[in-house]
């Protein structure tokens, strides 16, 4: 059985079922509520019941002062609806809102997809998960390394397991990674940074233009972008010098099969005749495949040369410059 909860001052809603919290029926609807360990020790996710019941979910170690229990409040991760509930609660409106946080972590896998690329899965530990927004990037370091930044490519949804994209480099931290980082090595966290997030309140059709591995927050967006069931139609360009490169490939044609308005598109730059100085035959063929121009949101993600010549095709057909958004080379 679900339950309706609505927060307050926002007036979002979402359903929690009896199954999950209501932190965690929050998180897996695209919402950006403040918590930080999600087990009931930290009290990061206090809020306060204006209406209705709720029920204890599991044990938490956080003491509610009688104050605060006069006042209705709770712990989002340790409690679930007994009814339909309005509650007070803070969510996150930009990125400023999402605080810097230094975490110990430890991978959890390294999928070797190719030679050039790798999916890194880093766990947190229970007592302290990272909050970020989708789109943002963090500072990965190890004590052989120099500090290396990386865009994060798993949703919000579930801040105990990070997931990161690398590309073959001759920096320490791409060198360690290839040849020598295993599970169970230790990584430190710092972060998250940037300002490259979902505009939630747009139902503009949304167009996405990744390069290699500029794909990472763009997989992080799209997956919040369905969380928040967003009704409008989606459009994924990934740019790859060979086909390979398109290596998570597989998990976007998914989504073009599971989703009524998602369109993915891989583009090989071998075949287009471009390079990475010139990118006009991509731009050209990602400008006649997309809806008009100027009623779009253009998100962009890759290198300088790629987002400079996105950036201007787009906004020589229309596009105003406050719709695009440009994942800076972290």
């Amino acid at each position: 059985m679900s339950y309706s909860v609505t927060l307050v001052p926002n007036g979002k809603t979402f359903q929690c079922e009896a199954s999950e919290s209501i932190l965690e029926a929050a998180l897996r609807s695209g919402l950006n509520l403040s918590y930080h360990c999600a087990t009931g020790s930290c009290g990061e996710c206090r809020a306060r019941i204006i209406e209705g019941q709720v029920k204890d979910y599991r044990h938490f170690d956080f003491v509610i002062s009688e104050a605060e229990k006069i006042t209705n409040t709770i712990l989002l991760c340790s409690v679930t609806p007994n009814s339909d509930v309005v509650i007070e609660a803070h969510e996150a409106a930009s990125a400023k809102d999402i605080p810097l946080q230094k975490i110990s972590v430890k991978v959890a896998k390294l999928d070797r997809l190719n030679d050039n690329n790798r999916v890194l899965h880093l766990r947190t530990p229970r007592s302290k998960t990272l909050r970020f927004l989708a789109g943002q990037y963090v500072q990965v370091k190890t004590s052989a390394t120099e500090p290396e930044n990386l865009y994060v490519a798993s949703c919000p949804c579930n801040g105990m397991i990070i997931q990161l994209h690398l590309q073959r480099t001759e920096n320490s931290f791409g060198k360690f990674a290839f040849n020598q980082l295993k599970v169970g090595d230790a990584v430190k966290l710092n972060g998250p940074f940037g300002e490259f997030t979902l505009d939630e309140e747009s139902r503009r059709p949304i167009v996405m233009v990744a390069q290699d591995t500029g794909f990472a927050p763009l997989k992080s967006l799209i997956e919040h972008a369905i969380a928040l069931d967003l009704p409008q139609s989606m459009y994924l360009f990934w740019l790859a010098e060979q086909g390979k490169d398109h290596y998570q490939a597989n998990y976007c044609r998914s989504w073009e099969d599971a989703l009524d308005c998602f369109i993915y598109r891989p583009l090989h730059l071998d075949k287009l005749a471009s390079d990475d100085n010139d990118f006009n035959t991509a731009a050209n063929y990602v400008l006649d495949r997309t809806p008009i121009e100027s009623e779009i949101d253009l998100y962009l993600s890759g290198s300088s040369a790629m987002i400079e010549r996105f950036e201007k095709a787009f906004m020589q057909k229309g596009t105003p410059g406050s719709r695009i958004h440009i994942a800076k080379p972290a």
